[in-house]
């Protein structure tokens, strides 16, 4: 006799086939026929159990995130619940502790860089505890704390699925909100100082937007370095903090003509390298105040793409222009590990001091975005998930 369990909705069933055996030939059916479970079978509470069980091992999890269904001001920025699969071979989830807004989020909003499909969710930046390995990983576990900056796109989110090998662990003596709202702007500064252009003693420096994320760590960086630092800021109140952070000179470029200024603080000598986030309304300006053979490192362009140029303006004296991405700079683990352990290394030396002046809930990341770029803010912004 074979016997089989079924289970369905309300009523197992207990499934009996009796045969008899032959030696040289397949058994013929004799008998068939359901018993019904008693509702105190062990068997029965087993099916049922097994049943919730699977039922909830297929539920997939939901979490909230902001999700952009088109392109716009920041009032595209929706709160969405979204669906959340589990980590596959090489792959953990993390569950995000604090995410770091950056100028590439409203360029990815705005259409300015092109997101691969929609909706997506922006962020690029994020500090948080692992939650749940793929199989087979080995040197990630459960609780472990963990940061990522650049790809994959998608930290505006509560949870989320990440390659283990974008990420770096996070020293315990670095706070949560410190870490996220560093790793993209610092490895930038990173990169900046020590890999597009070597900035060492003795040289001059022009940093645009001093005040601002990546402006205040080329500042400290710099002065570290020993550069002369020049910044341009828009405010008395970001002169004050661009004074402390080691500008040894502060423009406010909205009452002075930065050019004219740099070339007086130079003696007409001009900077090595200028370090332009701005873009379209400082990129002439910027060419000009740089000596020969000059670098002029344009890193984004919170104003407005500039202008193309012909090449033949950089003949004059010889300058060169880059367009650097960090993503091309940590293309490597070894130089992701190795942009990143600098970094925490010069932070938890107090090298860097790392200005969280504003935080909000992840739910109104419209609301950071919007001040952002009405140039409300100063030093770093950090999303904090509302669960």
């Amino acid at each position: 006799m074979i016997r089989f369990q079924w289970n369905s909705g309300s009523l197992a069933f207990k499934l009996c086939v009796t045969a008899h055996p032959f030696p040289t030939q397949r058994a013929p059916l004799r008998s068939l026929k359901f018993q019904p479970l008693p509702k105190s079978s062990p068997s029965r509470s087993l099916l049922f159990s097994t049943r919730a069980s699977l039922s909830s091992a297929s539920a997939p999890a939901m979490v909230k995130a902001i999700r952009v269904h088109e392109l716009g001001g920041p009032e595209v920025l929706k709160w969405e619940e979204v669906e959340l699969g589990e980590p596959k071979e090489g792959e953990i989830r993390v569950k995000n502790k604090a995410i770091g807004v950056n100028f590439i989020d409203v360029y990815f909003r705005k259409g300015v860089y092109k997101a691969a499909a929609f909706p997506f969710t922006p962020g690029m930046e994020a500090v948080g505890v692992v939650t749940a390995v793929g199989p087979g990983l080995t040197g990630r576990q459960v609780g472990d704390v963990v940061g990522y900056a650049g790809q994959p796109m998608g930290s505006y989110s509560e949870e989320q699925i990440l390659p283990a090998s974008a990420v770096v662990t996070v020293p315990s003596s670095i706070d949560y909100s410190v870490a996220a709202s560093v790793m993209l702007k610092g490895m930038t500064a990173h990169m900046l100082l020590r890999r597009v252009f070597k900035v060492e003693e003795g040289h001059k420096i022009l940093v645009h937007a001093a005040a601002g994320g990546v402006g205040s760590l080329l500042c400290q960086w710099g002065k570290a370095l020993g550069a002369t630092v020049i910044g341009t800021v828009s405010t008395e109140q970001k002169a004050a903090q661009a004074s402390e952070d080691g500008c040894d000179h502060v423009i406010i470029s909205t009452k002075e003509d930065f050019v004219a200024k740099v070339n007086e603080i130079t003696e007409g000598k001009g900077v090595d390298v200028v370090y332009d986030s701005i873009g379209k309304d400082t990129f002439q300006g910027s060419l000009s105040t740089l000596k020969s053979r000059g670098y002029m490192v344009s890193f984004g362009q919170s104003s407005g793409t500039p202008d193309p140029l012909p090449l033949s303006e950089l003949a004059a004296k010889s300058l060169f222009l880059t367009r650097p991405s960090l993503m091309a700079y940590t293309a490597t683990r070894d130089e992701l590990l190795q942009s990143a352990g600098e970094l925490f290394t010069n932070v938890a030396l107090g090298t860097l001091r790392v200005r969280v002046n504003h935080t909000y809930p992840l739910s109104e990341a419209a609301r950071a975005h919007a001040d952002l770029e009405a140039r409300k803010t100063s030093g770093s912004i950090v999303l904090i998930p509302d669960n």
